[in-house]
């Protein structure tokens, strides 16, 4: 395979079964914005919970199409999630956004999960990449600031991982129910630094930069661990915690992730600094690697136990990291490795027929119909990001 004929057919992936999927099938003309759930059997459920992480990452994905391809339906459905993100999610009393919302609108959960927060800034900050809207760019400044005036632990140096709608301390932190209740967590520091990343880009303030470096300073003395490069998961307010659970496909994420701040940053002393923990990071996120290409989701390393899975997302980061090794490294290998998890993603886990992509594809080899084609936690975020990243990477070629 050559990278042109991947750019080809990721591009046609995207504009011809991903986004037409959620526009398509997932807009919800009668209570407004989009469904909260369509199942494996792509069965509407238009009574489920409407999440905030759901509508931040159609925001994102319609915006960066918008900015990407120029056509107007895109641009068309990213305002209707913008909309009514603003009309339904955002709190005018306390600042921040909701956890989630019934059907008509009304909220559901009023609690602030930092991670929600998070991803509504990079929702909202590429939506002002694509249109340079002023007034959204205001919405998305102030986000950041309820975060570092709510949930940053000046103390212990970290995001508190939930809060009450008040921001006054929660006693559920979960981000989900297969999460630790923990005070801290890689997941929502990964995200969060993610999002400062593209509000940067829009929006280069000096207390944003100072942000930017505080979080990266968090990801190399408290989240990446010291001896395996893996990142670990979970932790208490002192940034303790079991180090027991290596999720390879975070740690893919993060290799590529961490690399984009650096160079959107533009330092030449942070540059220097990560990118030898983040060529580390993705040499160890390679054990979870198959022969068939595909990489495996999870290895918990006090019990043995391994989570053979291939998830859709875990796919998606796996091209994009070693995609970033091949462009910035020259590393030949990891082209091959792109290479290889792109065509058993297009044999195992798009859904040729029905639209989008499935969850995951069990040890056994079949079809995961039990999880979502579109929810609480599957989004278009992930494959029309990796289409993305090629497109934009190597659009030379």
């Amino acid at each position: 395979m050559e990278i042109s004929t991947m750019r080809a057919e990721v591009q046609e992936e995207l504009e011809r079964n991903i986004l037409p999927y959620w526009m398509e099938k997932v807009t919800d003309h009668e209570q407004g914005g989009y469904y909260g759930r369509i199942d494996g059997y792509d069965k509407v459920h238009p009574e489920a919970e409407k999440g905030a992480i759901l509508n931040a990452r159609i925001l994102w994905t319609f915006s960066a199409a918008y900015r990407l391809l120029g056509k107007k339906e895109y641009l068309l459905a990213a305002q209707r999630a913008l909309g009514y993100i603003l009309k339904n999610f955002t709190d005018p009393q306390y600042g921040g956004v909701f956890w989630s919302l019934n059907t008509d609108g009304s909220v559901r959960d009023a609690k602030k999960q930092t991670y929600a927060i998070g991803f509504m800034i990079y929702g909202l900050s590429e939506y002002v990449r694509a249109t340079g809207d002023e007034t959204v760019l205001e919405t998305a400044i102030g986000l950041y600031t309820c975060l570092e005036e709510h949930a940053f632990d000046k103390r212990n140096i970290g995001y508190i991982e939930a809060l009450k709608r008040n921001w006054e301390p929660i006693p559920d932190m979960r981000l989900s129910d297969k999460d630790e209740n923990a005070s801290r967590t890689m997941n929502t520091h990964l995200h969060v630094i993610e999002a400062y990343t593209n509000l940067y880009r829009v929006w280069p303030a000096s207390r944003l930069v100072q942000s930017i470096h505080t979080l990266l300073h968090i990801f190399k003395t408290n989240i990446i661990h010291p001896e395996t490069y893996h990142l670990d998961l979970f932790f208490n307010d002192s940034w303790e915690g079991k180090r027991n659970i290596q999720s390879f496909g975070h740690d893919i994420e993060a290799s590529w992730l961490l690399y984009e701040t650096a160079l959107v940053l533009g330092e030449k002393k942070v540059l220097e600094e990560i990118t030898p923990i983040i060529q580390k990071i993705a040499h160890a996120a390679m054990e979870g690697v198959r022969k068939d290409g595909s990489m495996i989701y999870e290895k918990w390393t006090d019990t043995g136990h391994v989570d053979e899975q291939r998830q859709w997302w875990v796919m998606c980061e796996n091209i994009i990291g070693n995609l970033n090794f091949y462009q910035h490294f020259g590393d030949e290998d990891a082209l091959r490795r792109a290479f290889a998890c792109w065509l058993f993603t297009k044999e195992k886990l798009i859904d040729h027929k029905n639209g989008e992509w499935f969850w995951s594809i069990g040890p056994d080899g079949f079809v995961n119909r039990a999880e979502d084609k579109a929810g609480f936690w599957k989004c278009p975020y992930h494959n029309s990001r990796m289409c993305f990243e090629v497109m934009e990477r190597f659009s030379d070629k």
